[in-house]
């Protein structure tokens, strides 16, 4: 459906879990967060009615995110409950890629299409840096694992910090040349740890693209990301740029966090509650509630105007 501003919305990211087996350092404090438990996150059952409510409205791609999901007990489960809903075209998963060596074939089985895999460094050092102890070849098994699955295309995604990683853009482009991988290079966001004073620093896409003067423009676009190639590459190159450049009019999503929360926009703290009207068991109540948050979506973020940050942790989300 579209919203009061004539764009088409179509996709939704649910986080499942807000919890993590990392502790990456712009996510969340060191100490982790308050889990919500069972009893305060939405349960496969709420999960799946929300999503035929929405792809009633013409909502047709959905991404499964955390915290981690893989961390979810039953995860391959929801899986196959979400892929047999009527309506959904697309259905796939952002994961750091831990727990997914031995997961991987069967979230193909279960109706999962593709992964995303949030790495922001390639060095050991580094990568345990920023997660607070992550194994970087647990990492590299889930990337392996999800291409002999076909969990494909694969994305990397990086977000991009001066200072910290921006010496490994070249690392991370090469992968592109002789492996199907795209990389996905992404502005940091002032959200939760992110907007703190934590020594990590926003670098914009215009800067990377400055590294990198044989990038060859593609003539399409992915959803908000700018794309690019390598010359005889196999994988592309992709820009997310929501400080730098504001792709709000192009942006066709909406959040649902783990305790039952709609959000029409990631960068501010409006949020629309379903939990009650989950309860009512009345599922039109609960497709025009989403319908009319879906009109509610603003026209813009207003983070580059001097709006306050989002308070909200990113793993809390489902970024």
């Amino acid at each position: 459906m579209k919203d009061s501003f004539g764009r088409e919305i179509s996709y939704m990211r649910i986080s499942v879990t807000d919890r993590c087996n990392l502790r990456c350092r712009y996510c969340m404090p060191e100490e982790g967060v308050e889990n919500l438990g069972h009893d305060r996150i939405l349960s496969f059952e709420d999960i799946a009615r929300i999503v035929k409510a929405s792809a009633a409205l013409g909502i047709t791609k959905y991404r499964l995110t955390g915290g981690e999901p893989l961390v979810r007990k039953g995860i391959v489960n929801l899986v196959e409950i979400l892929a047999k809903i009527e309506g959904v075209e697309e259905l796939a998963m952002t994961t750091n890629g831990t727990m997914l060596a031995d997961k991987a074939e069967d979230l193909k089985r279960a109706g999962l299409q593709r992964v995303n895999i949030s790495v922001d460094s390639l060095l050991y050092h580094k990568y345990e840096e920023i997660t607070r102890g992550g194994d970087l070849d647990a990492v590299f098994e889930g990337v392996n694992a999800a291409l002999k699955a076909g969990l494909t295309p694969l994305k990397l995604n990086v977000v991009v910090m001066e200072g910290f990683n921006d010496d490994e853009i070249l690392n991370f482009v090469q992968l592109t040349l002789n492996h199907p991988i795209d990389v996905r290079f992404i502005e940091l966001m002032p959200v939760g740890q992110a907007a703190k004073n934590n020594g990590y620093r926003y670098l914009s896409s215009e800067e990377i693209k400055k590294k990198l003067p044989a990038l060859i423009p593609l003539d399409r676009q992915e959803g908000v990301a700018e794309l690019y190639r390598y010359p005889e590459a196999r994988g592309s190159i992709g820009f997310i740029s929501p400080m730098s450049k504001l792709f709000c009019e192009s942006c066709d999503k909406i959040r649902l966090t783990a305790d039952g929360k709609l959000k029409p926009c990631l960068h501010t703290d409006e949020e629309i509650g379903l939990v009650d009207i989950l309860k009512t068991n009345d599922d039109e109540l609960l497709k025009e509630t989403i319908r009319k948050s879906i009109l509610r979506k603003g026209e813009k973020h207003c983070l580059n105007d001097g709006a306050k940050p989002v308070d909200r942790e990113m793993n809390q989300i489902g970024g």
